[in-house]
């Protein structure tokens, strides 16, 4: 008798949708670019997907690679066939957790850190990844910054380009998500 009136009373209670949510990107924008002396080299992806999770704290991406564009698009055949083999390497992704808890019920900003898995051209690099996190009208959006180095990933430069390309790429993420309620 005393569970089953725990229970009805239990169940009066509001619950909170956003806290149950998982924010889903509708929109996306993955921007890499390659500064040397000889020639800068920029592309923009829009097909990435994302996921932010904050009850567990987690999120993650996945960027069809032959996704990005190119200005010269002689160098989209070279980054797709020859630097980034996507044929055999068609995705990079990335997998973390976000070092702060996060309530995107309230218009707020928040600093963050994501430690995880970047993973492309077929090899896991670990790191922590500074960010900023903006919730909104029930909306929340994800930016980021930071570099990828080639090594890290066996992403060889033949020599004849190799002071064209720089070693140290600069990544830009954006993401907008929506709250989609757990099922």
């Amino acid at each position: 008798m005393l569970r089953a009136l725990r229970y009805s009373i239990l169940s009066l209670l509001p619950v909170s949708v956003t806290a149950q949510a998982v924010y889903v990107a509708d929109t996306s924008a993955i921007r890499f670019f390659s500064r040397t002396p000889i020639e800068n080299i920029e592309a923009v992806n829009h097909a990435a997907k994302s996921t932010l999770s904050p009850p567990e704290y987690e999120v993650q991406f996945q960027v069809p690679v032959s996704g990005f564009r190119f200005e010269n698009k002689l160098m989209e055949k070279h980054f797709n066939s020859m630097y980034l083999e996507t044929d055999k390497f068609p995705f990079a992704s990335f997998r973390g957790k976000l070092s702060d808890s996060l309530d995107l019920s309230k218009d707020t900003v928040y600093n963050i850190k994501a430690t995880g898995i970047l993973k492309m051209h077929g090899r896991d690099h670990a790191g922590v990844f500074d960010g900023r996190i903006e919730s909104k009208d029930g909306r929340a959006s994800l930016r980021c910054t930071f570099p990828v180095r080639l090594e890290d990933h066996n992403i060889k430069v033949p020599g004849s380009v190799f002071l064209n390309i720089a070693q140290e790429i600069e990544v830009h993420v954006y993401f907008e998500y929506v709250a989609k309620p757990q099922e």
